[in-house]
């Protein structure tokens, strides 16, 4: 006799939700219609994730966001202790989102249209000053590869302002000799072209010559930076290159590639760089998000506008002291030769004829 095995009923696949089924939606445009790297899709996934799990626990579906849902999940997000920044980036992250669902007819209006996200202090970027950016520079050692190598990397690092990613990113083909130039392949890929400064393009050029051909092997393609390896130099040792040539020369901690785009654009306004050139070379997509470098050159000049207002008051003031002084001596001098006068007979002018 044949016995027929008995099988447990096949458990029912959840579906997924409405909601999951447009985040993964978004994801995809995110990743193939705006070219936003995989780290970036995998922050608007955790934290609109984060937010569709809200609105799971609350029984409410896309449909049923509110202006006044939002601001209960971002009052969840301060009673959590979720910083300033992170919360204001969930904020933007979700109100993007809605945009999109509402552009797709995913739901019939915007809620979140009005909605405002948490206002983040502003802080001004910080920035080396000449001398400072001098030393890190002359810090490799030029008498090895690498060094020849790290050379060139600050001197376009700072000379040019690129983003770690946008340096780590070039190759071979990027550079135009003639016209002095680099071109650059910036956040969302898209490129511009940047000027390679005398002391820049003698640094490049010293590594391509001299140092490169000793770095390359077999395995090289054509990126622009080689590590000992001859594979393509990381982001990673870039920072801590950076970090050791600050300590090398003897700058305060926590020095960081991006410091160096900083200063560059400080230094160009400083110089009387006109704000728009310095957004083109910056490949700043609004002129709002450069300005804020005019305002740390504004800062820097009344710092030095109140260190010399302090020393004037200073000096205004050690007058008034030596002032004083001068006068109650006088003042002494005085009293001293009054009581002299007293001690003398006095003279009756009535006893004189």
């Amino acid at each position: 006799m044949v016995q027929t095995e008995i099988r447990p009923p096949a458990q029912p696949v959840d579906e997924p939700s409405e909601a999951q089924v447009a985040l993964e939606r978004y994801l995809r445009a995110l990743r193939y219609e705006r070219n936003l790297s995989p780290n970036t899709i995998r922050n608007y996934r955790t934290d609109l994730s984060h937010f569709l799990e809200f609105l799971s626990v609350e029984e409410q579906g896309l449909a049923d966001v509110t202006r006044a849902v939002y601001r209960a999940y971002l009052a969840d997000l301060q009673m959590e202790g979720i910083a300033q920044g992170s919360m204001r980036r969930r904020g933007s992250t979700i109100k993007a989102f809605f945009k999109h669902l509402h552009a797709e007819s995913v739901i019939p209006s915007n809620p979140l249209v009005l909605a405002s996200t948490p206002k983040a202090p502003q802080q001004l970027p910080t920035f080396l000053n000449a001398q400072q950016v001098e030393a890190l520079i002359s810090s490799p050692d030029m008498n090895t590869p690498s060094g020849v190598r790290d050379r060139s990397i600050l001197e376009i690092l700072y000379g040019c302002g690129l983003r770690l990613s946008e340096l780590v990113g070039l190759r071979l083909g990027d550079v135009g000799w003639e016209q002095s130039i680099l071109r650059v392949h910036g956040k969302g890929d898209k490129e511009r072209v940047v000027l390679l400064g005398r002391p820049a393009e003698i640094a490049l050029g010293d590594y391509l010559e001299l140092a490169r051909p000793e770095l390359r092997s077999e395995r090289s393609s054509d990126w622009l930076w080689l590590n000992r390896f001859g594979g393509s130099l990381s982001a990673r040792a870039v920072q801590l290159s950076v970090r050791r040539y600050a300590v090398a020369a003897g700058l305060p901690p926590g020095i960081h590639p991006h410091l160096l785009r900083h200063s560059f654009a400080t230094h160009m306004l400083e110089g009387g760089a006109d704000l728009r050139v310095v957004q083109e070379l910056l490949g700043h997509s609004s002129v709002s998000t450069t300005q804020v470098y005019t305002h740390v050159t504004e800062a820097a000049k009344r710092a030095t506008i109140d260190g010399a207002l302090d020393g004037i008051s200073r000096i205004l003031r050690e007058d008034d002291r030596r002032q004083l002084r001068r006068r109650d001596h006088g003042r002494t001098r005085l009293g001293e030769e009054g009581t002299a006068d007293a001690d003398e007979s006095p003279v009756d002018l009535r006893a004189q004829p």
